[in-house]
Protein backbone atom coordinates (compact mmCIF):
# COMPACT_ATOMS: atom_id res chain seq x y z
CA UNK A 1 0.00 0.00 0.00
CA UNK A 2 2.87 2.05 -0.29
CA UNK A 3 2.27 4.00 -3.19
CA UNK A 4 -1.13 5.32 -1.94
CA UNK A 5 0.91 7.18 0.98
CA UNK A 6 2.72 9.63 -0.82
CA UNK A 7 4.55 11.06 2.02
CA UNK A 8 7.46 9.72 3.95
CA UNK A 9 7.76 9.69 7.77
CA UNK A 10 10.03 12.32 7.44
CA UNK A 11 7.54 14.76 5.61
CA UNK A 12 4.72 13.48 7.49
CA UNK A 13 7.05 14.84 10.94
CA UNK A 14 7.41 18.23 8.95
CA UNK A 15 3.68 18.67 8.63
CA UNK A 16 3.10 17.35 12.52
CA UNK A 17 5.75 20.08 13.51
CA UNK A 18 4.02 23.12 11.44
CA UNK A 19 0.62 22.33 12.31
CA UNK A 20 1.42 21.99 16.30
CA UNK A 21 0.13 18.60 16.32
CA UNK A 22 2.27 15.44 18.28
CA UNK A 23 1.04 12.92 16.79
CA UNK A 24 -1.46 11.65 13.88
CA UNK A 25 -3.64 10.16 16.43
CA UNK A 26 -3.89 13.63 17.72
CA UNK A 27 -5.38 14.79 14.31
CA UNK A 28 -8.33 12.89 15.09
CA UNK A 29 -8.51 13.90 19.16
CA UNK A 30 -12.12 15.43 18.38
CA UNK A 31 -13.43 12.03 17.54
CA UNK A 32 -15.51 10.55 20.85
CA UNK A 33 -13.56 7.26 22.35
CA UNK A 34 -16.54 5.36 22.17
CA UNK A 35 -16.93 5.90 18.61
CA UNK A 36 -13.17 4.77 17.47
CA UNK A 37 -12.87 1.31 16.09
CA UNK A 38 -10.22 -0.56 18.77
CA UNK A 39 -9.50 -3.22 16.38
CA UNK A 40 -7.20 -3.77 13.48
CA UNK A 41 -9.49 -3.52 10.03
CA UNK A 42 -7.84 -7.25 9.74
CA UNK A 43 -7.67 -6.27 5.46
CA UNK A 44 -5.95 -9.32 3.76
CA UNK A 45 -2.55 -8.68 1.60
CA UNK A 46 -2.39 -6.74 -1.51
CA UNK A 47 -3.03 -8.86 -4.74
CA UNK A 48 -2.20 -8.18 -8.28
CA UNK A 49 -4.80 -6.60 -10.31
CA UNK A 50 -5.07 -9.15 -12.38
CA UNK A 51 -6.29 -11.85 -10.19
CA UNK A 52 -8.55 -8.52 -8.46
CA UNK A 53 -10.30 -8.49 -11.27
CA UNK A 54 -10.85 -12.14 -11.84
CA UNK A 55 -12.04 -12.46 -8.19
CA UNK A 56 -14.41 -9.71 -8.90
CA UNK A 57 -15.75 -11.30 -12.27
CA UNK A 58 -16.13 -14.26 -9.53
CA UNK A 59 -18.24 -12.43 -7.41
CA UNK A 60 -20.29 -10.89 -10.11
CA UNK A 61 -21.25 -13.87 -11.70
CA UNK A 62 -23.62 -15.05 -8.32
CA UNK A 63 -25.43 -12.22 -9.55
CA UNK A 64 -28.55 -12.05 -11.96
CA UNK A 65 -29.46 -9.19 -14.40
CA UNK A 66 -32.79 -7.77 -15.28
CA UNK A 67 -31.64 -9.33 -19.13
CA UNK A 68 -31.23 -12.83 -17.69
CA UNK A 69 -34.44 -12.86 -15.80
CA UNK A 70 -38.54 -12.23 -16.70
CA UNK A 71 -38.53 -8.92 -14.44
CA UNK A 72 -41.92 -8.25 -12.88
CA UNK A 73 -40.19 -6.24 -10.14
CA UNK A 74 -40.90 -2.51 -9.93
CA UNK A 75 -41.52 -0.60 -6.59
CA UNK A 76 -39.55 2.51 -7.18
CA UNK A 77 -37.15 1.53 -9.72
CA UNK A 78 -38.78 0.35 -13.06
CA UNK A 79 -36.99 -1.61 -16.05
CA UNK A 80 -37.92 -0.12 -19.35
CA UNK A 81 -36.04 -0.02 -22.54
CA UNK A 82 -33.06 2.37 -22.91
CA UNK A 83 -31.98 3.29 -26.64
CA UNK A 84 -28.96 2.61 -27.38
CA UNK A 85 -28.23 6.47 -28.51
CA UNK A 86 -28.56 7.16 -25.10
CA UNK A 87 -25.70 5.32 -23.62
CA UNK A 88 -23.08 6.43 -26.54
CA UNK A 89 -24.04 10.19 -26.33
CA UNK A 90 -24.13 9.99 -22.34
CA UNK A 91 -20.22 8.36 -22.62
CA UNK A 92 -19.11 11.38 -24.51
CA UNK A 93 -16.76 13.13 -22.72
CA UNK A 94 -17.82 16.50 -22.71
CA UNK A 95 -20.77 15.79 -20.51
CA UNK A 96 -19.27 12.68 -17.98
CA UNK A 97 -19.77 14.46 -15.03
CA UNK A 98 -22.19 14.32 -12.88
CA UNK A 99 -21.28 18.02 -11.65
CA UNK A 100 -22.99 21.55 -12.45
CA UNK A 101 -21.27 23.85 -14.03
CA UNK A 102 -20.10 26.99 -12.40
CA UNK A 103 -18.71 28.88 -16.04
CA UNK A 104 -21.56 29.67 -18.38
CA UNK A 105 -19.00 30.79 -20.85
CA UNK A 106 -17.55 27.73 -20.83
CA UNK A 107 -20.49 25.17 -20.43
CA UNK A 108 -23.26 26.25 -22.70
CA UNK A 109 -23.87 22.58 -23.63
CA UNK A 110 -24.56 21.71 -20.31
CA UNK A 111 -26.55 24.36 -19.22
CA UNK A 112 -28.55 24.11 -21.90
CA UNK A 113 -29.02 20.24 -21.59
CA UNK A 114 -30.39 20.98 -17.99
CA UNK A 115 -32.18 24.10 -19.24
CA UNK A 116 -34.41 21.62 -21.91
CA UNK A 117 -34.35 18.61 -18.89
CA UNK A 118 -36.29 21.70 -16.71
CA UNK A 119 -38.71 22.22 -19.54
CA UNK A 120 -39.60 18.85 -20.21
CA UNK A 121 -40.26 18.44 -16.14
CA UNK A 122 -42.23 21.41 -16.24
CA UNK A 123 -44.42 20.40 -19.29
CA UNK A 124 -44.62 17.01 -17.92
CA UNK A 125 -45.93 17.97 -14.53
CA UNK A 126 -47.85 21.40 -15.54
CA UNK A 127 -45.50 22.83 -13.21
CA UNK A 128 -44.34 26.90 -14.00
CA UNK A 129 -40.98 26.09 -12.78
CA UNK A 130 -38.98 22.63 -12.18
CA UNK A 131 -35.39 22.98 -10.52
CA UNK A 132 -31.80 21.46 -12.52
CA UNK A 133 -32.82 17.78 -10.73
CA UNK A 134 -32.10 16.32 -7.12
CA UNK A 135 -30.51 13.30 -6.40
CA UNK A 136 -33.51 10.77 -6.14
CA UNK A 137 -36.93 10.82 -5.81
CA UNK A 138 -36.78 10.37 -2.17
CA UNK A 139 -34.66 13.55 -1.65
CA UNK A 140 -36.88 15.58 -3.53
CA UNK A 141 -39.78 14.60 -1.77
CA UNK A 142 -38.67 15.64 1.26
CA UNK A 143 -37.43 18.76 0.25
CA UNK A 144 -41.11 19.36 -1.30
CA UNK A 145 -42.00 18.95 2.58
CA UNK A 146 -39.11 21.41 4.04
CA UNK A 147 -39.73 23.75 1.22
CA UNK A 148 -43.82 23.64 2.08
CA UNK A 149 -43.24 24.56 5.50
CA UNK A 150 -41.40 27.84 4.14
CA UNK A 151 -44.48 28.76 2.11
CA UNK A 152 -46.93 27.65 4.15
CA UNK A 153 -49.71 30.07 5.63
CA UNK A 154 -50.01 27.56 8.80
CA UNK A 155 -46.20 26.58 9.51
CA UNK A 156 -46.92 25.12 12.94
CA UNK A 157 -49.39 22.71 11.47
CA UNK A 158 -48.69 18.50 10.91
CA UNK A 159 -47.21 17.22 7.64
CA UNK A 160 -49.87 14.91 6.15
CA UNK A 161 -48.42 12.09 4.51
CA UNK A 162 -50.27 9.21 2.34
CA UNK A 163 -49.61 5.63 3.81
CA UNK A 164 -49.42 4.96 0.29
CA UNK A 165 -46.76 6.80 -0.83
CA UNK A 166 -43.45 4.96 -0.89
CA UNK A 167 -41.82 3.18 2.44
CA UNK A 168 -38.46 4.46 1.43
CA UNK A 169 -39.39 8.26 0.78
CA UNK A 170 -41.21 8.10 4.46
CA UNK A 171 -38.40 7.23 5.96
CA UNK A 172 -36.28 9.82 3.80
CA UNK A 173 -38.98 12.16 5.01
CA UNK A 174 -38.37 11.17 8.87
CA UNK A 175 -34.60 11.87 8.69
CA UNK A 176 -35.09 15.41 7.14
CA UNK A 177 -37.66 16.66 9.62
CA UNK A 178 -36.38 14.57 13.15
CA UNK A 179 -34.76 17.40 14.33
CA UNK A 180 -36.89 19.92 13.18
CA UNK A 181 -40.18 18.70 15.72
CA UNK A 182 -42.70 18.91 12.90
CA UNK A 183 -45.36 16.83 13.77
CA UNK A 184 -46.29 14.23 11.55
CA UNK A 185 -49.44 12.26 10.48
CA UNK A 186 -50.17 9.58 8.33
CA UNK A 187 -53.25 9.05 6.43
CA UNK A 188 -54.69 5.34 6.05
CA UNK A 189 -55.63 4.26 2.79
CA UNK A 190 -59.42 2.45 1.96
CA UNK A 191 -59.54 -0.85 1.38
CA UNK A 192 -59.69 -0.26 -2.49
CA UNK A 193 -56.54 1.60 -2.22
CA UNK A 194 -56.86 4.72 -1.94
CA UNK A 195 -56.19 7.49 0.05
CA UNK A 196 -59.38 8.21 2.79
CA UNK A 197 -60.94 10.88 2.00
CA UNK A 198 -63.31 10.78 5.18
CA UNK A 199 -59.94 10.15 7.52
CA UNK A 200 -58.73 13.38 5.76
CA UNK A 201 -61.23 15.46 6.04
CA UNK A 202 -61.20 15.17 10.07
CA UNK A 203 -58.13 16.61 10.29
CA UNK A 204 -57.75 20.81 10.58
CA UNK A 205 -53.85 21.51 11.87
CA UNK A 206 -52.58 20.12 8.18
CA UNK A 207 -49.97 22.75 6.55
CA UNK A 208 -49.14 20.04 3.49
CA UNK A 209 -50.16 16.83 2.00
CA UNK A 210 -47.82 14.52 0.72
CA UNK A 211 -49.58 11.74 -1.90
CA UNK A 212 -48.20 9.75 -4.47
CA UNK A 213 -49.60 8.79 -7.66
CA UNK A 214 -50.13 6.24 -8.73
CA UNK A 215 -49.61 5.26 -5.21
CA UNK A 216 -46.94 2.38 -4.06
CA UNK A 217 -49.35 -0.06 -4.34
CA UNK A 218 -49.96 0.64 -7.70
CA UNK A 219 -53.81 2.36 -7.43
CA UNK A 220 -54.69 5.89 -8.71
CA UNK A 221 -55.90 8.37 -6.56
CA UNK A 222 -58.49 10.24 -6.72
CA UNK A 223 -56.99 13.28 -7.39
CA UNK A 224 -59.42 15.69 -8.35
CA UNK A 225 -61.72 15.08 -5.21
CA UNK A 226 -58.42 15.04 -3.00
CA UNK A 227 -56.96 18.54 -4.49
CA UNK A 228 -60.55 19.92 -3.63
CA UNK A 229 -60.46 18.72 -0.47
CA UNK A 230 -56.73 20.27 0.07
CA UNK A 231 -57.83 23.72 -1.40
CA UNK A 232 -60.57 23.71 0.45
CA UNK A 233 -58.60 23.07 3.67
CA UNK A 234 -55.91 25.75 3.35
CA UNK A 235 -52.91 23.44 2.66
CA UNK A 236 -50.28 22.68 -0.08
CA UNK A 237 -50.30 19.34 -2.04
CA UNK A 238 -47.57 17.92 -2.67
CA UNK A 239 -48.00 15.09 -5.36
CA UNK A 240 -45.20 12.49 -5.74
CA UNK A 241 -44.13 10.58 -8.78
CA UNK A 242 -42.46 7.59 -8.70
CA UNK A 243 -43.16 6.34 -11.66
CA UNK A 244 -42.66 8.92 -14.07
CA UNK A 245 -43.64 7.61 -17.15
CA UNK A 246 -47.51 8.00 -15.74
CA UNK A 247 -47.03 11.77 -16.11
CA UNK A 248 -47.49 10.36 -20.20
CA UNK A 249 -50.68 9.86 -19.89
CA UNK A 250 -52.63 10.55 -16.45
CA UNK A 251 -53.45 14.27 -16.18
CA UNK A 252 -50.95 16.63 -15.16
CA UNK A 253 -50.74 17.59 -11.39
CA UNK A 254 -50.74 21.02 -12.10
CA UNK A 255 -53.35 21.14 -13.47
CA UNK A 256 -55.61 20.16 -10.51
CA UNK A 257 -54.07 22.27 -7.78
CA UNK A 258 -50.48 20.70 -6.95
CA UNK A 259 -48.28 23.32 -5.15
CA UNK A 260 -45.46 20.85 -5.83
CA UNK A 261 -44.55 17.96 -7.69
CA UNK A 262 -41.53 15.76 -6.80
CA UNK A 263 -40.58 12.36 -7.81
CA UNK A 264 -38.28 10.04 -9.49
CA UNK A 265 -37.26 10.10 -13.20
CA UNK A 266 -35.06 6.85 -13.42
CA UNK A 267 -37.97 5.62 -16.17
CA UNK A 268 -36.47 8.22 -18.25
CA UNK A 269 -33.54 6.58 -20.04
CA UNK A 270 -31.93 4.88 -16.68
CA UNK A 271 -31.00 1.89 -16.35
CA UNK A 272 -32.03 0.03 -12.62
CA UNK A 273 -28.19 -0.85 -11.92
CA UNK A 274 -28.35 -2.27 -8.38
CA UNK A 275 -31.23 0.76 -7.85
CA UNK A 276 -29.43 3.15 -9.28
CA UNK A 277 -28.24 5.55 -10.04
CA UNK A 278 -31.40 7.28 -9.80
CA UNK A 279 -32.67 11.08 -10.83
CA UNK A 280 -34.77 13.17 -8.27
CA UNK A 281 -36.72 15.97 -9.96
CA UNK A 282 -38.94 18.46 -8.37
CA UNK A 283 -41.24 21.28 -9.88
CA UNK A 284 -43.48 24.16 -8.32
CA UNK A 285 -45.30 27.76 -8.92
CA UNK A 286 -42.80 30.54 -10.06
CA UNK A 287 -44.52 32.64 -6.95
CA UNK A 288 -42.47 29.68 -4.45
CA UNK A 289 -39.08 30.01 -7.02
CA UNK A 290 -37.50 31.64 -4.45
CA UNK A 291 -37.92 28.89 -1.60
CA UNK A 292 -37.05 26.21 -3.75
CA UNK A 293 -33.82 23.74 -3.11
CA UNK A 294 -31.68 23.17 -5.82
CA UNK A 295 -30.10 24.44 -9.32
CA UNK A 296 -31.89 26.29 -11.00
CA UNK A 297 -30.46 27.44 -15.48
CA UNK A 298 -31.95 30.39 -16.87
CA UNK A 299 -31.85 31.59 -20.35
CA UNK A 300 -30.56 34.62 -21.09
CA UNK A 301 -29.12 36.89 -23.40
CA UNK A 302 -25.51 38.05 -23.72
CA UNK A 303 -23.82 41.16 -24.87
CA UNK A 304 -24.60 40.82 -28.49
CA UNK A 305 -27.80 39.37 -28.07
CA UNK A 306 -27.05 35.66 -28.72
CA UNK A 307 -29.19 32.94 -26.57
CA UNK A 308 -27.25 31.83 -23.76
CA UNK A 309 -27.65 29.98 -20.53
CA UNK A 310 -26.82 30.62 -16.69
CA UNK A 311 -27.13 29.87 -13.52
CA UNK A 312 -29.91 31.88 -12.12
CA UNK A 313 -31.33 32.88 -8.31
CA UNK A 314 -28.43 31.43 -6.80
CA UNK A 315 -28.85 33.56 -3.83
CA UNK A 316 -30.54 30.82 -2.45
CA UNK A 317 -28.02 28.59 -2.26
CA UNK A 318 -25.63 26.74 0.20
CA UNK A 319 -22.38 28.21 -1.85
CA UNK A 320 -23.89 32.10 -1.41
CA UNK A 321 -26.38 31.82 2.01
CA UNK A 322 -24.51 29.17 3.85
CA UNK A 323 -26.91 28.48 7.20
CA UNK A 324 -29.28 30.18 5.49
CA UNK A 325 -29.78 28.39 2.37
CA UNK A 326 -33.21 26.83 1.62
CA UNK A 327 -31.74 23.42 1.20
CA UNK A 328 -27.93 21.83 1.61
CA UNK A 329 -28.48 20.17 -1.65
CA UNK A 330 -24.97 22.28 -3.25
CA UNK A 331 -25.35 20.35 -6.98
CA UNK A 332 -27.65 18.28 -8.87
CA UNK A 333 -27.56 15.26 -11.08
CA UNK A 334 -26.55 16.64 -14.35
CA UNK A 335 -25.30 13.73 -16.40
CA UNK A 336 -28.94 11.42 -15.43
CA UNK A 337 -30.53 14.48 -15.67
CA UNK A 338 -28.56 14.33 -19.76
CA UNK A 339 -29.96 10.85 -19.83
CA UNK A 340 -33.58 11.74 -18.95
CA UNK A 341 -33.46 14.65 -21.47
CA UNK A 342 -31.83 12.44 -24.59
CA UNK A 343 -34.82 9.65 -23.74
CA UNK A 344 -37.22 11.96 -23.57
CA UNK A 345 -36.35 13.96 -26.93
CA UNK A 346 -35.63 10.76 -28.55
CA UNK A 347 -39.07 9.44 -28.19
CA UNK A 348 -40.91 12.44 -28.70
CA UNK A 349 -44.40 13.79 -27.21
CA UNK A 350 -45.69 11.12 -29.08
CA UNK A 351 -43.38 8.53 -28.48
CA UNK A 352 -43.90 8.78 -24.99
CA UNK A 353 -47.63 8.68 -25.12
CA UNK A 354 -47.55 5.87 -26.94
CA UNK A 355 -45.39 3.76 -24.70
CA UNK A 356 -47.16 4.99 -21.30
CA UNK A 357 -50.31 3.04 -23.05
CA UNK A 358 -48.12 0.17 -23.96
CA UNK A 359 -47.51 -0.12 -20.01
CA UNK A 360 -51.58 0.39 -19.70
CA UNK A 361 -52.34 -1.73 -21.92
CA UNK A 362 -50.38 -4.93 -21.13
CA UNK A 363 -50.70 -3.97 -17.02
CA UNK A 364 -54.57 -4.41 -17.86
CA UNK A 365 -53.64 -7.42 -19.56
CA UNK A 366 -52.10 -9.05 -16.62
CA UNK A 367 -55.34 -7.47 -14.47
CA UNK A 368 -57.94 -9.37 -16.26
CA UNK A 369 -55.82 -12.55 -16.45
CA UNK A 370 -55.60 -12.17 -12.32
CA UNK A 371 -59.26 -11.99 -11.90
CA UNK A 372 -60.22 -14.48 -14.70
CA UNK A 373 -58.24 -16.72 -12.05
CA UNK A 374 -59.30 -19.39 -10.00
CA UNK A 375 -56.38 -18.69 -7.28
CA UNK A 376 -55.29 -15.27 -7.65
CA UNK A 377 -56.69 -12.12 -6.30
CA UNK A 378 -56.51 -8.14 -6.72
CA UNK A 379 -55.74 -6.70 -3.38
CA UNK A 380 -56.79 -3.57 -4.25
CA UNK A 381 -59.96 -2.98 -7.03
CA UNK A 382 -58.47 0.85 -7.35
CA UNK A 383 -57.76 1.49 -11.00
CA UNK A 384 -53.80 1.25 -11.97
CA UNK A 385 -51.62 2.39 -14.47
CA UNK A 386 -48.35 -0.46 -14.63
CA UNK A 387 -48.43 -2.03 -11.19
CA UNK A 388 -50.85 -3.72 -9.28
CA UNK A 389 -50.52 -5.56 -5.54
CA UNK A 390 -51.84 -9.42 -5.75
CA UNK A 391 -52.59 -11.51 -2.61
CA UNK A 392 -51.29 -14.44 -2.61
CA UNK A 393 -52.17 -17.66 -0.83
CA UNK A 394 -48.41 -18.20 1.16
CA UNK A 395 -45.84 -15.97 1.82
CA UNK A 396 -44.89 -14.03 -0.65
CA UNK A 397 -41.54 -13.51 -0.18
CA UNK A 398 -41.58 -17.34 -0.20
CA UNK A 399 -43.23 -17.65 -3.68
CA UNK A 400 -40.53 -15.20 -4.95
CA UNK A 401 -37.50 -16.90 -4.06
CA UNK A 402 -39.36 -20.41 -5.44
CA UNK A 403 -39.46 -18.61 -9.30
CA UNK A 404 -36.43 -17.11 -8.97
CA UNK A 405 -34.95 -20.23 -9.70
CA UNK A 406 -36.63 -20.52 -12.86
CA UNK A 407 -35.21 -16.98 -13.85
CA UNK A 408 -38.55 -15.31 -13.15
CA UNK A 409 -38.84 -12.26 -10.74
CA UNK A 410 -42.14 -12.36 -9.77
CA UNK A 411 -42.22 -9.20 -8.23
CA UNK A 412 -41.54 -7.36 -4.98
CA UNK A 413 -42.91 -9.05 -1.31
CA UNK A 414 -44.49 -5.97 0.94
CA UNK A 415 -44.25 -7.84 3.79
CA UNK A 416 -40.81 -6.06 5.16
CA UNK A 417 -42.55 -2.74 5.24
CA UNK A 418 -46.13 -3.89 5.80
CA UNK A 419 -45.57 -6.48 7.92
CA UNK A 420 -50.16 -7.48 8.12
CA UNK A 421 -49.39 -8.44 4.67
CA UNK A 422 -47.52 -11.05 4.29
CA UNK A 423 -49.01 -12.49 1.32
CA UNK A 424 -49.16 -9.36 -0.94
CA UNK A 425 -46.77 -8.97 -3.78
CA UNK A 426 -46.13 -5.87 -6.04
CA UNK A 427 -45.99 -6.27 -9.31
CA UNK A 428 -45.28 -4.01 -12.73
CA UNK A 429 -45.62 -4.67 -15.52
CA UNK A 430 -43.74 -2.56 -18.59
CA UNK A 431 -43.35 -2.45 -22.41
CA UNK A 432 -40.66 -5.09 -21.51
CA UNK A 433 -43.20 -7.68 -20.59
CA UNK A 434 -44.90 -9.26 -23.28
CA UNK A 435 -48.41 -11.11 -23.15
CA UNK A 436 -46.19 -14.70 -23.36
CA UNK A 437 -44.62 -13.46 -20.71
CA UNK A 438 -47.71 -12.53 -18.64
CA UNK A 439 -49.19 -15.68 -19.18
CA UNK A 440 -46.12 -17.42 -17.52
CA UNK A 441 -46.07 -15.93 -14.67
CA UNK A 442 -49.69 -16.01 -14.06
CA UNK A 443 -49.72 -20.02 -15.13
CA UNK A 444 -46.31 -20.00 -12.26
CA UNK A 445 -48.19 -17.79 -9.46
CA UNK A 446 -51.46 -20.23 -9.50
CA UNK A 447 -49.00 -23.08 -9.33
CA UNK A 448 -46.80 -21.61 -6.24
CA UNK A 449 -48.81 -19.43 -4.69
CA UNK A 450 -51.92 -19.16 -5.26
CA UNK A 451 -55.00 -19.46 -2.83
CA UNK A 452 -56.46 -22.87 -3.03
CA UNK A 453 -59.88 -23.27 -2.81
Amino acid sequence: MAFYSPHTDQEIKEMLLEIGAKSIEELFRQIPEDARLKKDLNLPAGIPEPKVEAELRRLSGKNQACSDLLCFAGGGVYRHYVPKAVDYLLSRSEFSTAYTPYQPEASQGTLQAIFEFQTMIAELTGMEVANASMYDGGEAVAEAVLMSQRVSKNPDGSILVSEGLHPHYRRVIETYTRHLEFPKKTIPLTSNGQLDLDALKKIDDGYCLVVQHPNYFGCLEQMDELAGLVKEKGWILVVAVVEALSMALLEPPGNFGAGIVAGEAQSFGIHPGFGGPLLGFFASKMDWVRKMPGRLVGETRDAEGRRGFVLTLATREQHIRRAKATSNICTNHSLMALAATIYLSLLGKQGLVKLAKINLERAHYLREKIRASKNLKLYFSAPVFNEMTLKLGRDAEEVVKELAKEKILAGVPLKHHFPQMQDALLITVTEMNDEEQIDLLVDKLEKVGGNKK
